[in-house]
């Protein structure tokens, strides 16, 4: 059975090459069987097989001079998804490595001991130190010392029987009114001198 040109072209199609030239109709009926060739090719990447499929592939059948227990059997018959992390070796595996408890010693690792090393939440241990600021306002306003060093100026406010801290520089300001409840606490996180 041979198909017409008039029943495989829409008709705009063939409106449009009626005046063309006989090899771009040629062209274009072509195309269809080469869009219907490449989607039945298959991937050639389907059938190759990466070193990693060989190795799960190997049965390993035990012998009589390795005795395999119960659950290494069980790991043997499936097989593997994954490969992990190779466990960690007890003894050097190269002549140039040091052994693992002379490892981090010499002049490289001088400096690890913690003491000599900078101090970690340094700022908030120095800021926990500075002392409440007491006033009789409500309200209190903290630009963190004026000028380039200083922050967005806020206000703060004081009412509450608490220490009440500033959210930029972490400045602590309290009442006079709420002294006396402040003082009778076991403990601040701010000393109130």
């Amino acid at each position: 059975m041979t198909v017409s040109p008039t029943t495989s072209f829409p008709t705009w199609r063939r409106r449009l090459l009626r005046n063309s030239d006989p090899g771009i109709m040629a062209v274009l009926r072509l195309r269809p069987i080469g869009f219907f060739a490449r989607s039945l090719r298959v991937s050639q990447r389907a059938f190759r097989a990466s070193p990693r499929l060989f190795e799960a592939a190997v049965p390993v059948k035990p012998s009589t001079e390795t005795a395999i227990e119960p659950a290494q059997a069980k790991e043997l018959e499936q097989p593997a998804r994954e490969l992990g992390q190779s466990p960690n070796r007890t003894a050097v595996w190269s002549r140039s490595q040091n052994p693992r408890a002379t490892a981090m010693t010499g002049p490289r690792f001088e400096q690890t001991d913690m003491s000599l090393q900078p101090q970690p939440l340094s700022a908030m241990e120095l800021i926990h130190k500075q002392p409440v600021r007491w006033t009789h306002d409500r309200v209190v306003s903290c630009e963190g010392g004026g000028g380039p060093s200083g922050h967005p100026r806020i206000f703060i406010n004081t009412d509450k029987p608490e220490i009440a801290v500033c959210n930029y520089c972490g400045l602590p300001f309290a009442n006079e009114h709420n002294r006396k409840h402040l003082e009778s606490l076991p403990e601040t996180s701010y000393p109130l001198a």
